[in-house]
């Protein structure tokens, strides 16, 4: 993959205000689908989906529940994890709005009683989390915001083909949140430097066809154009590279070793690509946090849950040094890097 990729410096060095990492919080829905159930209804087996995806069950949201629901949900926990009742920017990740118009964002803003705050989204699909986390920076060491909430949240299984085996066992829903504050650098929970990147010519890997103005509903071909695809083996290889390519860069930039990064926390896609960016990186297994066995790919909510359930079973410790890095559509991607502050996680 060719193309220039755009990095963002430490905010340190531009500006006294850093982003800090100050709430977190999660929330999957309560429905569970295990691969059993679905082997019931589609021809596939447990072994099957583990063997490929290292999947065993997934939450997914019940008829009429919207992506608002689960990032209100989120963003109620990540700001009592912060002591905070208000904030001034809400930036909300996702590839499923509650309608294609308006922005979801706004909506969540308001069932928070957050008032008539910046609120938008970020439709950036897997990567979409890494890019809400640069864009609250932005706001932070601009002056414009004090206190940002970062929502990553999607029902996928509101756009996944019911009857698409490869895509089915994969997808799940939930949401993940954290809120920013402006600190200084040197803070625990200071977050930066960004790198993050795209590359158009790789739209059709990852995508939904129709439903924009390029194919509309009215002129699909048949009902699976209204649905996600994904050209899974091209996505395995651009992923891996990309995710470790970007890690590496988000770490020269901050003149750290992979040797200090006490975790790494990948977009939990699937197994055998978390595996492999790690070996990429010659980082150990039992150095990288990964629960997509329980909940699958929640897209833009799945680095914040895995931080959640990183936070509640006690693995991350104040000062690790922790890596994020995603790959999605788009073609999508970003790498930062967080010193892990003292909070208490708010969690499903």
């Amino acid at each position: 993959m060719t193309g220039a990729v755009q990095t963002y410096p430490r905010a340190s060095l531009r500006s006294a205000r850093a982003p800090v990492l100050c709430g977190l919080g999660a929330w999957v829905p309560p429905d569970i689908v295990t691969n059993d159930e679905l082997a019931a209804v589609l021809d596939t087996s447990d072994e099957w989906i583990r063997a490929r995806t290292g999947i065993a069950r997934r939450h997914v949201a019940a008829p009429g529940t919207a992506t608002s629901d689960l990032a209100v949900e989120a963003g109620q926990r990540a700001l009592k994890s912060a002591g905070l009742d208000a904030a001034d920017a809400l930036i909300l990740a996702t590839t499923t709005p509650d309608r294609p118009c308006p922005a979801t964002a706004p909506q969540v803003a308001a069932r928070l009683g957050l008032g008539n705050i910046a609120a938008f989204d970020i439709a950036a699909v897997c990567s979409g989390f890494l890019y809400a986390l640069a864009s609250a920076a932005g706001l932070i060491t601009a002056g414009i915001a004090g206190h940002v909430l970062v929502i990553g949240a999607d029902v996928f299984t509101a756009i996944v083909n019911p009857r698409d085996r490869a895509t089915r066992a994969i997808f799940g829903d939930g949401a993940g949140a954290v809120v920013l504050r402006a600190g200084q650098a040197g803070d625990a929970g200071e977050i930066g430097p960004f790198v993050l990147g795209s590359d158009g010519r790789g739209a059709d890997l990852i995508m939904v066809p129709a439903g924009g103005s390029r194919l509309r509903h009215a002129e699909a071909a048949d009902d699976s154009q209204r649905y996600f695809a994904m050209h899974g083996q091209a996505v395995y290889r651009q992923a891996v590279e990309v995710m470790a390519r970007s890690t590496t860069q988000v770490l020269e930039l901050a003149g750290r070793d992979v040797a200090a990064v006490a975790w790494l926390v990948c977009h939990q896609a699937n197994l055998r690509i978390l595996n492999a960016v790690a070996a990429r990186l010659a980082i150990p297994a039992d150095r990288c946090l990964i629960n997509i066995e329980q909940v699958g790919n929640t897209a833009a909510a799945s680095i914040p849950l895995a931080l959640a359930h990183g936070a509640e079973r006690g693995l991350l410790r104040p000062g690790d040094l922790v890596a994020l890095t995603a790959f999605g559509g788009g073609l999508t991607w970003g790498s930062t890097l967080l010193t892990w502050p003292d909070i208490e996680c708010g969690t499903c």
